[in-house]
């Protein structure tokens, strides 16, 4: 697959091939699905907490006699049934992650990078730097170019001034290759990876 090259005045700054095992699978939302939904377990907190009958701060005391009242018998006003009382089987601190080969993982990301691909929404660009750390001066190109949800994929070094312009620019996002990854790349609507940024994903994904 051969590409137009771009840099951010949007002129044409020569092609690149890209390889047909990376960026030309026809993707497959089962494997996505599966991958996202790894990626989105593993951030999840997993730290809510409610408190059970030896946790309530009631009096153990009986509450009232055994026999002759008529209702029901009962010891604890700590029992689940009470208002106040503590909760039976409720949530308690876990990890809501499980496990995902690396070789399932790094097919995700294939079908990530090749379904941004077949849409047309994947744009390669010369280089990813500024001279100065200017969010207004990126912003105007941005908009130039047309990015309204754009994820910027560098190699493995990003530069610094152009991260700190892009910072305050909403819907735009910068990542080193190694942070590349199926969530942030399906949740953007354009996809941008520089010339440095393919040879870092095609060597990681091989």
């Amino acid at each position: 697959m051969k590409l137009d090259v771009i840099n951010l005045d949007g002129k044409k700054a020569g092609s690149v091939d890209l390889g047909d095992e990376i960026f030309g699978l026809e993707p497959r939302a089962d494997i996505l699905h599966r991958v996202v939904r790894w990626q989105r377990n593993n951030a999840q907190a997993g730290t809510h907490k409610v408190k059970t009958r030896s946790e309530t701060s009631y009096s153990t005391k009986k509450i009232y006699r055994q026999k002759g009242t008529g209702g029901a018998r009962h010891g604890s006003r700590n029992a689940p049934i009470f208002r106040g009382g503590g909760v039976y089987k409720g949530p308690t601190p876990r990890s809501h992650g499980h496990d995902l080969t690396k070789k399932f993982r790094k097919l995700g990301l294939k079908h990530a990078l090749s379904s941004k691909a077949k849409t047309g929404n994947l744009v390669i660009l010369d280089e990813a730097s500024a001279k100065e750390p200017k969010t207004g001066a990126l912003a105007k190109k941005v908009r130039e170019l047309g990015w309204k949800r754009a994820l910027i994929i560098d190699g493995a070094d990003v530069n610094e001034n152009f991260v700190r312009a892009a910072a305050n620019i909403e819907g735009l996002d910068v990542l080193p290759s190694m942070g590349a990854n199926v969530y942030d790349i399906l949740k953007r609507d354009t996809l941008v990876i520089t010339k440095a940024g393919v040879e870092a994903l095609e060597a990681r994904l091989k």
